[in-house]
């Protein structure tokens, strides 16, 4: 599975939008700005979390965006679909009974069982364990000497 610019501009902008929103709205080009990403391209993303339910818009001169939800309860596997759609690496175009006994095993043992672990990585994260961790990783960086 390779993961689309939709995908990783959103998760990136969606994690930015959580690092400075602090409860408040965001105006989207200041998030286009500070992740060197198309203002334009962005407002698509934007569109399809905001009817994906996962922010919420603000409109006007002052306008913006938020989290439409908790840090905790929007998880990484939400956007990415909503950005991404099916995240399975190979699809289920046919049902089993239409499968040869090739197809049927490789179906079940190989490409199911890295969908189901796919999905239960994204689904594990959400955008408060990023915060946390982007915020150690802030934080390990300014304790670096150099000699």
């Amino acid at each position: 599975m390779k993961m689309s610019t939709k995908g990783r501009y959103g998760l990136r902008a969606m994690l930015d939008l959580a690092l400075n929103s602090g409860g408040d709205h965001v105006a989207l080009n200041t998030i286009a700005e500070r992740q060197d990403i198309s203002t334009n391209y962005l407002e698509q993303v934007f569109s399809t979390l905001r009817k994906a339910g996962l922010v919420v818009s603000i409109k006007g001169a002052q306008g913006g965006y938020m989290l439409a939800d908790s840090l905790n309860r929007i998880t990484v596997g939400q956007i990415l679909r909503a950005l991404e759609g099916d995240l399975a690496v190979v699809g289920d175009k046919t049902g089993s009974e239409a499968l040869n006994p090739v197809e049927y095993c490789l179906k079940t043992q190989v490409w199911d069982r890295i969908n189901t672990s796919i999905d239960t990585v994204v689904d594990s994260i959400t955008l408060e364990d990023l915060l946390i961790e982007y915020r150690k990783m802030q934080g390990a960086e300014s304790l670096m000497f150099y000699i």
